[in-house]
Parts: structure tokens; C-alpha cells; sequence
């Protein structure tokens, strides 16, 4: 995972999910997942974001109702960084647009993320 941040610029795409999400297949796949839950999406987004400069975030429209605690724990984690929400079906097209995707052992629904790097300047 270290090589993939290491490689990404400025705007950059990368893609963290839960263990349902589809993925195209000409998208590089991180799969971390090990058993239901584990790891947790919020803990893999920790561990990328001490590595990686975010600037902004994309998430599905659907976690706003769907997985509201997700979407809570998502803006702790990432206080003050712009958020754009999209149909998840949009999110779903999008993730041919990142360097790779991480899934993780998440098992509740529209825990998935784009992020988009910024610069440590």
C-alpha cells in the first residue's frame, strides 16, 4: 500500500472500501480483508490518512441514511476536509479512476471512500 501512496500526486485518487463493493477489474485491488470486520474500514483509513495528505473525500449519497454512525466516524477522522457526495452507482463508476482500491473486512453498508491527495506544502 506504502508503494501506491508513494506513487500518487497531487489530486490523486485512491480508494478505501468494505468488503462488498465491486471493483473494476482493471483497478489495482489492496485486499486486506481477513474475516468479517477485520480489518475495520475506519482503522484502514486511519493507518492510509498517517501516510497520505487528504483533500478532499468523495462518499456515496446512501451513507447518509444507510450508515449514518460510518458517516460520523468518517468526518472524526477527518475534521474539515470537503466532502462530495454522489449516487453510490456513481461511486461504484469512479473507482476506475483510482490508483487502487483497499478493501477492508467492513461488512456494513456504503462504508466506501474516495480520496483525493493534496499537497504537504
Amino acid at each position: 500500500m506504502s508503494t501506491v501512496i508513494a506513487g500518487m500526486g497531487h489530486m490523486d485518487w485512491l480508494s478505501i472500501g468494505d468488503a462488498g463493493m465491486p471493483v473494476p477489474a482493471d483497478t489495482e485491488k489492496i485486499d486486506l480483508a481477513l474475516t468479517n470486520n477485520l480489518p475495520s474500514f475506519i482503522d484502514v483509513l486511519k493507518n492510509i490518512i498517517s501516510e497520505l495528505e487528504v483533500q478532499k473525500i468523495y462518499l456515496a449519497d446512501e451513507i447518509k441514511t444507510k450508515n449514518p454512525e460510518q458517516l460520523t466516524a468518517i468526518k472524526e477522522v477527518l475534521p474539515g476536509i470537503e466532502i462530495e457526495f454522489m449516487p453510490h452507482t456513481d461511486l461504484k463508476k469512479s473507482l476506475s479512476k483510482t490508483h487502487a482500491f483497499v478493501r477492508t473486512g467492513e461488512m456494513t453498508p456504503f462504508s466506501n471512500i474516495i480520496l483525493e491527495s493534496g499537497v504537504t506544502f
